[in-house]
């Protein structure tokens, strides 16, 4: 029985560079050429047995060979590697159907056989080096961004309302840069598989980038309200902005997932076919938010320009920190780079940049910098420290071990009265 699968990958390869062969000859080659890859196909698949009756070996106007086939059966063939100048992708396949009669369908699907991008074809080295310093990026900031949501967990004494949507948005970053981790470990054979888990994967991801971006809206609401509208912050709800930036982006990810599983079912549900706009059921959201935020963050600079405020004031802090990274990074991955090569490589690396290590930024900006948790922080760790000198020095003057759990604070108490 005739194999759907293709067979035998060397003499696949081979078939490929007669294909080329054809592909290039003139018009007064081009059927000598043909003769002889007839004659090439029909040897290349004559350990093919088959019986009853059955489509001989044959090629397409393409140059594609097509086996000896079992009438009625289905056969696939992997894409021409270069078509009229142009480079398709191998790894898909084309199809055609032997008929009941014995002869083959006069069309060839092709469908499957797609080009490949201008971004495919550049020099390998620039991508490795981008992929490079994506790893590296996000690597660092999953480091201080873990180190930043310990620090706003342990510190209570600094949970007012704008530290805690500096916590959220940290911590929507830490499962962003997760799931890209987990999305580069997905194998292509899985991604043409398209695998259930593999596609809860890609919505969760998703889920987590309008997050993301839903937080950072979030927190230029805060800035514009407390600044802009000088409207006093305590009156402000938490289960508000709770709200907007984790249960909004809910039914926009529901609404693109079933999107996607009735009209773009493949390949993980990752990326997005030419023609097809399925994916901006969720970047529109977002591209609204960046502008919504944008014009937030313009009406807040140039308020505080005119505020005659000392620089220590909390606020005005806020807002330096927060200009950076409102939107100003995120909108330039929209913009198309130029056709020539510098454009498009000045583009992969830039991108790479800003999009890996803005986690770390966030951290920086927002934790590290923050002059609030830089003093409860400090003074924790002198707390622990005269706590532990005390310690030591009760468990010296008893002669007891410095094991803490055999010391209680009513032993320590009994022995500093005395």
């Amino acid at each position: 029985e005739v194999s759907r699968r293709p067979s035998r990958p060397t003499l696949l390869s081979e078939s490929s560079t007669k294909q080329n062969m054809v592909l290039h000859c003139d018009s007064s080659e081009t059927l000598a050429f043909s003769v002889l890859l007839e004659r090439y196909c029909e040897e290349l698949f004559a350990y093919h047995n088959v019986t009853g009756p059955y489509c001989n070996s044959t090629t397409d106007q393409i140059g594609t060979c097509w086996p000896k086939t079992i009438a009625g059966e289905l056969v696939e063939r992997p894409c021409p590697e270069f078509v009229n100048g142009v480079k398709y992708n191998t790894t898909r396949n084309a199809y055609r159907e032997c008929m009941g009669n014995g002869t083959w369908a006069f069309k060839v699907n092709y469908s499957q056989c797609e080009p490949i991008l201008v971004e495919e074809t550049k020099p390998a080295l620039h991508y490795k080096v981008a992929m490079i310093i994506n790893y590296l990026g996000h690597c660092l900031s999953v480091g201080a961004l873990v180190v930043a949501f310990l620090l706003f967990l342990c510190l209570r004494s600094i949970r007012c309302l704008r530290n805690i949507i500096h916590w959220n948005l940290i911590t929507t970053f830490i499962l962003r840069n997760v799931m890209w981790f987990v999305l580069q470990m997905i194998d292509h054979n899985i991604h043409e598989s398209n695998e259930l888990w593999c596609r809860c994967i890609t919505t969760i991801f998703n889920y987590f980038v309008v997050t993301n971006f839903f937080w950072m809206f979030v927190e230029g609401c805060y800035l514009h309200t407390a600044i802009v509208m000088t409207y006093s912050t305590d009156k402000l709800r938490k289960w508000v902005f709770l709200f907007i930036g984790w249960c909004i982006p809910c039914p926009i990810i529901v609404a693109w997932a079933v999107c996607k599983l009735q009209y773009e079912d493949e390949q993980c549900w990752f990326g997005k076919e030419p023609g097809k706009y399925i994916d901006y059921i969720y970047q529109g959201p977002v591209i609204l938010v960046l502008l919504v935020r944008q014009r937030s963050a313009f009406k807040v600079s140039q308020l505080w320009l005119h505020l005659n405020v000392s620089p220590d004031e909390k606020a005005v802090k806020a807002t330096l920190v927060l200009l950076p990274l409102l939107g100003i990074t995120y909108m330039l991955f929209f913009v198309n780079p130029g056709e020539d090569d510098i454009s498009q490589i000045f583009f992969i690396y830039f991108n790479s940049f800003l999009q890996s290590f803005q986690g770390f930024f966030v951290s920086v900006f927002y934790c590290f910098l923050n002059g609030e948790v830089r003093s409860a922080a400090r003074k924790r760790w002198h707390r622990w420290q005269d706590h532990h000198s005390l310690r030591v020095r009760v468990a010296r003057a008893m002669s007891i071990p410095t094991s803490p759990t055999r010391i209680s604070f009513h032993s320590i108490k009994q022995t500093a009265t005395v």
